[in-house]
């Protein structure tokens, strides 16, 4: 029988976030109770997407302002910061909370940014979505200045930029979300699907879709630094079309507590009081979304569920390693398996191969690593469950795909790792039935 080598190779990250899907339980335990004001909420471990606490959390909701994450991040991904956005008549018709833009100006994309992101100014969103939108109108369009389109022009390109939105929104696996608009109004719209059905749709998004979203800007996004540094400023100053413009972060939950670094407000009628934050703290990050956090009178109760969910996460979650001490592991799942039909030096007797998890990152086979490690708290347990072929048949090549282990927290599986052969194992054919009978035989 022969000896062999195992080697090293990839772990496949199946992790798939369940916005969208149904969620019969949430992720988090219902040890503790949370005595919070808003209709939705959800807590999430930002490093794995991996959701710690949920109220309501895959309910679809009006999200007013907090779209603007979205906004920001597409723009961000798409445009430079110097270029200049014109102005239109319909984007300087929104209504307030506004910069007051006019028809004609022009604004740097820097500075529209502040001005969306830390005033909230929903004129200003409309000028982002016109300026990334128009370049997918037809080329008559494109070639036109934005601050020369008609209404119905411009509302062909802010529908452009939501069909950006809903795009992304779709990468991110967030599939109870809907965009409508850039700056979070409150709307609705007639959508016709791919089998022809006819569809009344919702601005509108889940607790735990804009969790998701947030941890997008912050952690993922290729424009993720400036996002950060944006949302983090106390105040901007810029001076355009002859006029002086300070703008004040309103992100009030900034300075309320220590790690807080990134977030946006959001309030319509419909949506009442809306919020998402983000916290860092020895090496952990959450984000908190809040939907339907009060009305008017009650503007900061989305300050006080915010701390509370804050301080839930950091008192009752620690990060572990899926892969490490606390799953308990069964060795005996890498025993050698038998391959039939296998060549070997001695013509009778089993012909088994090692195996071995792999581990490493493999570029060329395009998979991922994973996600190692999980925000848990200490009551939790990692549930480890194999899948092992049990015989092969020769040939087996080298690196040979036998199973997998699936790591998983709370029934959600966070990590698999492949197990694959070691040295590959020929199968017997007439030529080396010939050799081998010479080999003893005649010689």
């Amino acid at each position: 029988m022969r000896g062999f080598f195992c080697c090293l190779a990839t772990a496949v990250w199946i992790t798939q976030f369940c916005a969208g899907n149904s969620c019969p339980v949430s992720e988090a335990k219902e040890a503790e109770e949370l005595s919070l004001y808003a209709q939705a909420a959800v807590l999430m471990d930002a490093d794995s997407g991996r959701v710690l606490y949920e109220k309501n959390g895959y309910s679809p909701l009006a999200m007013a302002s907090t779209t603007k994450i979205m906004t920001c991040i597409l723009i961000l991904e798409n445009c430079d910061l110097d270029e200049k956005a014109a102005v239109s008549a319909y984007a300087a018709s929104m209504p307030k909370v506004k910069l007051s833009v006019q028809r004609g100006e022009e604004y740097e994309i820097r500075s529209l940014l502040f001005s969306l992101m830390l005033e909230s100014h929903n004129d200003t969103a409309v000028v982002l979505a016109e300026h990334l939108g128009s370049r997918y109108l037809p080329e008559e369009l494109r070639e036109k200045s934005v601050a020369e389109y008609t209404a119905e022009e411009s509302k062909m390109a802010v529908k452009a930029f939501a069909n950006l939105m809903n795009e992304k929104a779709r990468e991110l696996e967030c599939r109870d979300t809907w965009f409508i608009t850039p700056n979070g109004l409150d709307a609705t719209e007639t959508v016709e699907t791919d089998t022809g059905e006819i569809l009344q749709k919702e601005h509108c998004t889940t607790a735990a879709d804009l969790a998701r979203i947030m941890t997008y800007c912050v952690k993922e996004s290729p424009g993720r630094d400036v996002f950060r540094e944006i949302t983090a400023a106390p105040s901007y100053s810029f001076y355009e079309n002859g006029r002086n413009v300070s703008c004040v972060n309103h992100n009030a939950f900034l300075h309320m507590m220590d790690g807080a670094f990134s977030g946006k407000t959001g309030y319509t009628n419909k949506a009442g009081y809306c919020y998402v934050g983000a916290l860092e703290d020895d090496g952990r990050t959450f984000i908190v979304t809040l939907l339907g956090c009060g009305w008017p009178n009650n503007k900061t109760y989305k300050w006080s569920d915010t701390r509370e969910l804050m301080e839930y996460g950091l008192q009752n979650f620690v990060k572990r390693e899926i892969g490490g001490t606390d799953a308990v592991f069964d060795e005996s799942v890498l025993r050698p398996i038998p391959v039939e039909n296998a060549q070997t030096d001695a013509l009778t007797g089993e012909v088994s191969v090692s195996v071995e998890i792999l581990e490493r990152h493999d570029e060329e086979a395009g998979q991922d690593t994973g996600t190692r490690e999980v925000l848990m708290r200490e009551d939790e347990k990692v549930e480890v469950d194999y899948d092992v072929k049990r015989v092969l048949e020769a040939p087996v090549e080298p690196g040979t795909r036998v199973g997998g282990v699936r790591y998983s927290v709370d029934g959600k599986t966070y990590l698999t790792e492949t197990i694959v052969t070691g040295k590959g194992v020929k199968a017997v054919d007439l030529k080396w039935c010939v050799e081998q009978v010479l080999r003893r035989f005649w010689i």
